[in-house]
């Protein structure tokens, strides 16, 4: 009979520990009064811990720890059976049961649901836990004892009372801590050591005795086998209840490392994030270990610096034993470890990687179903996603990975349907890699998502002004974000944009009503542009220049002097204004604005192209030459390591034969070479036909175009400047490398030109002329300098006709005009000479030493 009842009790004591596993609290009070009839002797002792420990654990089930005096009220009164029950297994028999301990640290964390702060921390000191000697935890014990740092740590941050001491202080803080990294390393152990007993065959392992009672000397007998905290059977169904850590363990696997950086101690913050994220993941901690890789990533791009930075792992031997080994702690979770393991050796690394990792866990919680029932979790994913994003593009984009970002927002088009932002920072990365076209057609989509966003159509606009030369639908763009501005938080930069797209159209026009009637609507854009916002620098830097180009210096004087108080250290309104100066006959004064400029920008070439331009006005050649010299140095420095890294494939669909000129190297603008007569037709097939030689051995330049059309025009400034010193062959070299870059260029054609006439072989410069003017029938320069070559070998005619052409295309320039008037000279027709040379005379005190509209687009 004795034999039976033990069976019995030992039957009852196995499902109670299942149902402890299984959370499966009601079943557990159930349970006891079996077990009292089962152990009359001991059970009463066992059972009043049981119920205490069901009782608390189902209240805290349906209702969240929350610090409010409304959620303390009522947890202490639904727990104050459990506080009964867990008091009353303190007695005697408890201590022999060896369940003290366990009900310490219980009572402690219903003393911390109820904001018993004090309290907990005194039964966590009767519990002796910062005495606690490792050794091998089961499952349930080890969420206990994981609960029980936590708790600890969340007690002493919300301590309300001050140390006395500085001292006391630090020892607080260091307690504090502690208490997190080894919730943190439990909280793991816990959950790996439930994957490997969910994974493994349901077999009943039992362990007599309490684990817990980790700091007994020896355990105490009793007529009953029952353990409170014994081996949990391994049943992967029975456990799936218990699979997830729980709020308390979570939050201190996120406050451990929080908590080190509010104390100043950001490397260990860094090392507890990179031992969270280096143990082996689990079912439960694949959320998490997605918020632990966009912290870190974070912290390190925030907040470390390269020079304090130290790469993981860098005091472990490579060496080392895998999965732990014979110096392997008992509370320490499984780390990976392996022979061919990647390790970050740098900040830049580390943080992509962590990001990547981040992207890999954020795309694959993604929701693609669109039905209503799912849009809170949709919602919740594709915030996470979000922020990774965001994070990856700051990264990427500070160390020129911007192809890698292009593909993470490729991928993220999949489960991105209309959501905007995802959209947005898509075509932005478009835009950073310089595929302008693709960029234009993901802003375009963007617009679409948000009717009522002006960004996305100003971003189009900018693109198609700056980078694809199609100023009418840029136009188009900037009035259709002028619409958008219902609320009129900023319309002055939508008008701004409109004033540009007009200006632009007023450069580009060739015919003289379309060109006047848009200027005057790009002057009433700019205009109202600085009404509606007097203290934007770009206002008034359009506006000057707007002044500039219609010859009304005096108000464009004005209007950069405003500016340049607005934004002292804006590199195109100093630009602006040193060309103003140069109109004014004050070569020298701009001089010294452009070198007081280049202390703030050593590295800008537009402006140090004007100073090599105002070194040959004041007749300062060899000085000029110093500075040409230094503007490749420059070039190297800023665009030869970016080029160097870049693929041999064109960064746009533009073919090497139909590279557009750059806007900073030509007059106007030219969208088609068969835009000219059927005559410039076959010039055309003759320029091609010569530089047939020359696109032989021609091989497009990896990367951007812009770097490549920098160097063009700095060769062929450098040629200029040999030409006034008298080095003809020096010249003739700097066309050739200039040549080598793009061969079809008509700068290149017109330099080449100008050598020959140096050389006075005529008709080789005629040929040159010709061939520029055929790739490029707008370049005045090339046709001035035709009509002087025709008037040199006797074609007063045709000399004529070149120089009229060039002045409808440019009638501000006195060197056109005087050109003219010596050929009207010539045709002895003294009246309309007189006229030329008086119109010349005119505009030469107003002429700059380099055309406004030479200053790029400038849009920040």
């Amino acid at each position: 009979m004795a034999n039976r009842n033990m069976r019995n009790t030992t039957k009852v004591e196995a499902m109670i520990e299942s149902c402890r596993s299984e959370g499966k609290w009601q079943r557990v009070i159930d349970l006891t009064d079996e077990l009292k009839t089962g152990s009359p002797h001991n059970a009463e002792c066992l059972a009043n811990f049981l119920v205490g420990e069901a009782r608390l654990e189902n209240y805290l089930e349906d209702n969240a720890i929350a610090a409010a005096d409304s959620t303390f009220g009522r947890a202490k009164s639904g727990l104050a059976d459990a506080r009964r029950f867990l008091n009353l297994a303190l007695g005697e028999s408890g201590h022999k049961a060896g369940i003290a301990l366990d009900a310490y640290l219980l009572l402690a964390k219903l003393c911390f649901a109820c904001g018993e702060y004090e309290a907990s921390l005194e039964n966590f000191v009767k519990a002796e836990l910062n005495t606690l000697a490792e050794k091998e935890l089961t499952l349930r014990s080890l969420k206990i004892l994981a609960e029980s740092y936590a708790i600890k740590g969340l007690c002493l941050e919300q301590q309300t009372s001050k140390p006395s001491s500085k001292f006391k202080k630090a020892e607080k803080d260091i307690e504090m801590i502690s208490c997190f990294e080894r919730a943190s390393d439990l909280g793991l152990l816990y959950l790996q050591e439930y994957d490997i007993i969910s994974g493994s065959s349901s077999s009943n392992n039992t362990t007599s005795g309490s684990t817990l009672n980790v700091n007994a000397s020896s355990v105490h007998s009793s007529g009953s086998s029952f353990a409170i905290s014994s081996t949990i059977p391994a049943s992967g169904s029975g456990l799936e209840a218990n699979r997830r850590m729980g709020a308390i363990l979570e939050t201190a696997l996120q406050r451990a490392p929080i908590v080190l950086i509010k104390t100043g101690k950001l490397q260990e913050a860094v090392e507890r994030y990179r031992i969270m994220l280096n143990a082996i993941e689990t079912r439960a901690t694949q959320s998490l270990r997605l918020t632990l890789a966009r912290q870190l990533a974070e912290v390190l791009l925030r907040g470390v610096s390269g020079t304090i930075y130290a790469p993981p792992f860098a005091g472990i031997a490579v060496g080392g034993t895998l999965r732990g080994g014979l110096s392997k702690k008992l509370w320490k979770p499984r780390k990976y470890a392996a022979r061919q393991q990647f390790a970050p050796r740098n900040q830049q690394e580390e943080v992509i990687l962590l990001l990547l990792i981040a992207e890999a866990l954020a795309v694959r919680d993604t929701v693609l179903s669109q039905s209503p029932e799912f849009r809170q979790a949709r919602q919740h994913a594709m915030g996470n996603v979000t922020a990774v994003y965001d994070l990856l593009a700051l990264a990427t984009v500070r160390w020129g990975l911007v192809q890698l970002l292009n593909e993470s927002f490729e991928k993220a088009l999949k489960f991105s349907f209309g959501e905007q932002h995802v959209w947005r920072q898509y075509g932005l990365s478009l835009m950073a890699a310089e595929k302008h076209a693709h960029a234009l057609r993901v802003l375009q989509e963007s617009m679409k998502l948000t009717p009522s966003d002006p960004l996305p159509c100003l971003l189009a606009s900018r693109l198609c002004y700056e980078s694809l030369e199609t100023v009418k639908q840029g136009l188009d763009y900037a009035q259709q974000a002028l619409k958008r501005e219902v609320k009129g938080l900023r319309p002055s930069r939508s008008q701004l944009f409109v004033g540009i797209g007009h200006q632009q159209l007023a450069v580009q026009s060739n015919l003289k009503t379309e060109r006047d009637a848009c200027n005057k609507l790009a002057l009433e854009a700019l205009e109202r542009a600085v009404q509606l916002d007097g203290n934007d620098h770009l206002a008034e830097y359009y506006l000057s220049l707007q002044y500039a180009l219609l010859g009304q210096l005096g108000e464009a004087m004005a209007h950069i002097r405003f500016a340049l108080a607005l934004r002292m250290e804006h590199a195109p309104c100093l630009h602006l204004f040193a060309l103003l100066l140069t109109a004014s006959r004050r070569p020298r004064e701009a001089l010294g604005v452009i070198e007081d400029a280049l202390h703030e920008f050593p590295d800008n070439l537009q402006l140090l192209h004007v100073k090599a331009h105002l070194q040959l006005h004041l007749e300062d050649a060899e000085t000029a030459l110093s500075t040409v010299q230094h503007m490749l140095g420059v070039w190297r420095d800023v665009y030869e390591a970016q080029l160097a890294g870049e693929d041999e494939k064109h960064s746009d669909t533009k073919s090497g034969i139909h590279l557009a000129h750059s806007s900073q190297m030509s007059d106007k603008d030219s969208n088609s070479v068969y835009a000219a007569s059927l005559a410039a037709v076959s010039r055309v097939e003759q320029a091609l036909s010569e530089a047939a030689s020359s696109l032989s051995s021609f091989t497009q330049r990896p990367g951007p175009r812009r770097p490549w059309m920098l160097q063009i025009e700095i060769w062929l400034l450098l040629a200029d400047v040999y030409l006034r010193i008298d080095q003809p062959n020096e010249a003739l070299n700097c066309i050739h490398e200039a040549s080598q870059i793009y061969p079809l260029a008509h700068q290149i054609m017109f330099m080449r030109g100008q050598v020959h006439i140096y050389l006075e072989q005529w008709m080789d410069g005629k040929q040159c002329f010709l061939n520029a003017v055929a790739a490029n029938p707008n370049h005045t320069e090339a046709l001035r300098a035709l009509g002087e070559t025709h008037l040199i070998m006797g074609e007063p005619r045709l000399a004529e006709k070149m120089l009229k052409d060039a002045a409808k295309l440019d009638p501000s320039c006195p060197k056109i005009w005087f050109a003219l008037g010596k050929v009207m000279e010539t045709l002895t027709e003294f009246h309309a000479s007189a006229d030329c040379f008086a119109t010349s005379l005119q505009l030469e005190p107003y002429c700059p030493v380099l055309p406004f509209n030479s200053i790029p687009l400038v849009f920040e």
